[in-house]
């Protein structure tokens, strides 16, 4: 196998997104970095690279330790990368979080106001 491989595909061999087109979309969006490094979706994977995932609100962080460019299947899948990233938050303070209910249309300005009254932000 070749010394690297694109990230897009990686990203999307190893099971970090459903599709290949959703792996690049992820990069041109700026959701996805290696070393660091905001990737375009032709960036170079190398074993040992840092790859940063943001999809769903979380941030995922892998280690490269293998280099896979067609989708494999979820066991073969977990040996290509080590999980380095933080544990999700507790239910706990999901479940604190204010929603709106679905289907309530746009907040008025009197449900903004009770929100960022709630979030912190002062109206000084």
């Amino acid at each position: 196998m070749s010394g690297s491989v694109r990230v897009d595909s990686w990203t999307w061999s190893v099971r970090l997104f459903k599709t290949r087109s959703a792996a690049a979309t992820a990069c041109r969006a700026g959701h996805v970095r290696v070393d660091g490094v905001t990737a375009k979706p032709s960036t170079p994977v190398t074993i040992g690279a840092e790859v940063r995932v943001r999809a769903h609100g979380l941030e995922k962080i892998v280690e490269v330790t293998q280099l896979v460019n067609k989708r494999v299947g979820a066991p073969i899948a977990a040996t290509a990368y080590i999980d380095r990233s933080p544990p999700p938050p507790p239910k706990e303070i999901l479940a604190s979080i204010p929603r709106r209910d679905r289907g309530t249309g746009r907040p008025t300005k009197k449900d903004r106001r009770e929100l960022d009254r709630i979030r912190g932000f002062n109206e000084d």
